[in-house]
């Protein structure tokens, strides 16, 4: 297992590195990090992002393998915020639905979709703009209003308004797109796919927040 000194460490190298270039999402699209709470008052250190599957959870800590293959537990914060991550149909995105789009760029200028999170309307403006995005190589983030959608060769073609411009994005067929809604702590299960947003509060690495992918479902990001 990572020890909490080796994770910090990692964590300062890897935030002074900008490997990780985002937090604060509920598991599926890129937005800024979480405001400090009263249970993290104490915290110094920038928060990061951690993807990969719970491998043991008690009432007090989770423990889980990510993706880069390393064993990382992390205390949960007493008011840790826990959503739940379902997929939907490519169908279900319709003009007017805020987004954010894990893409990456094509030579015409469009972007292939990864992955898409259509965002609950009470989210609507989360992180809107389109920004580099660590998941693949050349990656992007486009969080905005889809304005667009008609069909195309290569599946589905949107075209996405954020404040300072627009983007074209093509969503191939099989894309994973979901959407997100409250979650609980039943939820946090061994073998459960998660994406946590984690800082050190005192010295200890805690969770702050999770999403966590409902019945099996694989966050793609």
């Amino acid at each position: 297992m990572t020890t909490p000194a080796i994770w910090l460490s990692r964590i300062a190298l890897a935030v002074a590195a900008c490997v990780l270039a985002f937090t604060g999402t509920v598991g599926t699209a890129q937005t800024s990090a979480p405001a400090p709470t009263a249970s993290s008052s104490a915290e110094v250190s920038p928060a990061i992002r951690l993807r990969g599957t719970l491998t043991a959870v008690n009432a007090s800590s989770i423990t889980m393998k990510t993706r880069d293959g390393e064993t990382v537990e992390l205390a949960l914060a007493p008011d840790v915020a826990i959503s739940e991550v379902r997929p939907i149909e490519l169908s279900d995105i319709r003009a007017g639905s805020f987004i954010g789009v894990g893409g990456v760029p094509q030579a015409d200028g469009s972007q292939r979709a990864v992955a898409v999170t259509v965002f609950p309307e009470s989210a609507r403006g989360t992180g809107e703009g389109h920004r580099p995005f660590s998941l693949v190589p050349q990656g992007t983030m486009t969080n905005a209003t889809v304005a667009e959608v008609a069909s195309a060769p290569e599946g589905r073609k949107l075209v996405v308004r954020y404040k300072d411009g627009e983007k074209t994005i093509v969503v191939a067929p099989g894309t994973p797109v979901s959407t997100y809604g409250p979650g609980d702590r039943t939820m946090l299960v061994p073998g459960a796919s998660v994406a946590v947003t984690a800082r050190s509060i005192s010295g200890l690495p805690t969770a702050l927040r999770i999403g966590v992918g409902r019945n099996g479902f694989v966050l793609p990001y």
